[in-house]
């Protein structure tokens, strides 16, 4: 059974940074692209970055500049790394496969820019 769990949100001041952390079990994560997704209140979920198993990258344009995906194969983890927050960024991250599969939608993880 294939599980997503999400990590490293929080509260954070505009302009501030975070870091976030996904670590897959089971077998999916070498063979599949991974994306990082958000959920603002009122919104549809979003696809905001994604990276391949090979390590090319595309982000929305909202976050292009700001936002660095990267992926650790070896301990199956996919990060996210946000810089320049700004409000609006604020949302409930998930990542996923790129494209997402229903099945393997986690918690997620609540990221809140406000000072």
């Amino acid at each position: 059974q294939v599980q997503l769990v999400e990590s490293g949100g929080g509260l954070v001041q505009p302009g501030g940074s975070l870091r976030l952390s996904c670590t897959a079990s089971g077998s999916i994560f070498s063979i599949n692209a991974m994306g990082w997704y958000r959920q603002a209140p009122g919104k549809q979920r979003e696809l905001v970055a994604a990276i391949t198993s090979g390590g090319s990258t595309n982000y929305a344009d909202s976050v292009k500049g700001r936002f660095t995906i990267s992926r650790d194969n070896a301990k199956n983890t996919v990060y996210l790394q946000m810089n320049s927050l700004k409000p609006e960024d604020t949302a409930v991250y998930y990542c996923n496969t790129e494209p997402a599969e229903y099945a393997y939608w986690g918690q997620g993880t609540q990221v809140t820019v406000s000072s």
